[in-house]
């Protein structure tokens, strides 16, 4: 019988004028056209690392203008929530070939130590200055994570987990700004668009859920035989990234390794909200109105097959960082939740101000409270292509 391990896995609104500011935080990418969208790699200026972007051509040969989100309650390990099936029309875009690691996230965190000292405080700075700053991640709470990192791995291509959508958020936003391209998470439609590569059946490799072993680490391939590797309470992790082979798309580790964040909160009853179709993805999106419960996406390393689907849809729970001992609790790190990280999104097409805002910042009252408060936060301007 299989040995069951478990994780605790589980002031107002935007003023129009933060809105509008927006239009100053990162310049319009370069323009191109669905013939020419090509896949590349984007430098991250002051460092070595870069993100490799996959190119999605939606309506090309091989790449349909729509397709069926979600699943039948006739496909094996169905859930409640994973329909009714909905089409929805999409859009061009790029998605990240990997999962956001260590590496490139710790390049993200270090602004917390550059220039701390010119850090925003929401009362003395404009509404545009505080719409264009990006917030920090506070340090870790070592004592409780370093153990636990230090058996799963944080160097050389390991993904970065345990941090919150909202932490997610902010680093596109950084790398928005560092880079002048618009980068966000992707919606729930894009990542399940590209995690099905054009197929229709529960995994993008068929059916036959041994196939996995392939193409994901979980629960079944994801334990070490070093007893100092992986999360010290299951002898089992994450892997680095890349490490199995890829969807036909071109994409690494859509399955397992580490759940993947979307922009939308969960709702059992999206999908039937929605109706058949076809609707834009746009429109598809659940934009969070609470920290709790967000969409993961993709399964991850202590996931069975049928959570590893692509229509599978898991959510982060309160229960995360019921271990953090802060008043308010952090909004950037859980205390249990090693098996979520992150992949990106460049869209081809970029939106308004005022919706890069809401996929940068979101509109959750909770997070601006603390950030709005002050404290350890650090929310500071980025200036394009700079080190700093």
């Amino acid at each position: 019988m299989k040995q069951c391990r478990s994780l605790h896995l589980d002031r107002t609104g935007m003023s129009i004028l933060a809105a509008f500011a927006a239009l100053f935080v990162c310049g319009v990418g370069r323009a191109q056209s669905l013939d020419a969208m090509a896949s590349y790699k984007e430098s991250i200026p002051g460092c070595s690392h870069v993100v490799e972007m996959v190119s999605i051509p939606v309506g090309k040969d091989g790449y349909p203008r729509q397709f069926t989100m979600g699943a039948p309650k006739t496909e094996p390990g169905f859930r409640p929530g994973e329909g009714p099936p909905v089409e929805v029309v999409m859009e061009p875009f790029w998605i990240g070939k990997f999962e956001i690691t260590w590496d490139v996230y710790d390049q993200f965190r270090k602004e917390y130590s550059i220039d701390i000292e010119k850090r925003l405080s929401r009362k003395s700075a404009g509404a545009e200055a505080w719409a264009d700053a990006v917030s920090i991640p506070t340090p870790l709470w070592e004592q409780d994570s370093a153990p636990i990192l230090e058996g799963l791995g944080t160097e050389g291509g390991y993904p970065v987990a345990d941090i919150s959508q909202f932490a997610a958020r902010q680093f596109t936003k950084w790398l928005s700004k560092k880079t002048g391209h618009f980068y966000r998470l992707p919606t729930e439609a894009e990542w399940e668009y590209a995690a099905r590569a054009g197929t229709t059946t529960p995994w993008f490799f068929g059916t036959d859920k041994k196939k996995l072993e392939e193409y994901a680490w979980y629960f079944d391939n994801s334990s070490y035989e070093d007893p100092d590797k992986g999360h010290p309470d299951f002898g089992a992790g994450y892997r680095k990234v890349g490490s199995k082979k890829p969807n036909p798309w071109g994409l690494y580790d859509v399955y397992g390794n580490v759940a993947e964040w979307v922009v939308d909160a969960y709702d059992k009853d999206h999908y039937a909200k929605l109706g058949k179709g076809p609707v834009h993805w746009r429109d598809t999106i659940a934009w969070p109105k609470t920290i709790f419960p967000c969409v993961v996406r993709g399964g991850h390393w202590e996931a069975e097959p049928e959570d590893c689907r692509s229509a599978s849809r898991l959510h982060s729970e309160p229960k995360w960082q019921y271990r953090d001992p802060q008043i308010p609790k952090s909004i950037w790190w859980f205390t249990d939740a090693f098996h979520v990280g992150f992949r990106i999104v460049r869209p081809l097409k970029e939106p308004s101000a005022q919706e890069k805002l809401r996929f940068w910042d979101g509109e959750i009252p909770g997070i601006r409270d603390v950030l709005d408060e002050g404290g350890k936060q650090a929310r500071k301007v980025i200036r394009p292509g700079a080190a700093k």
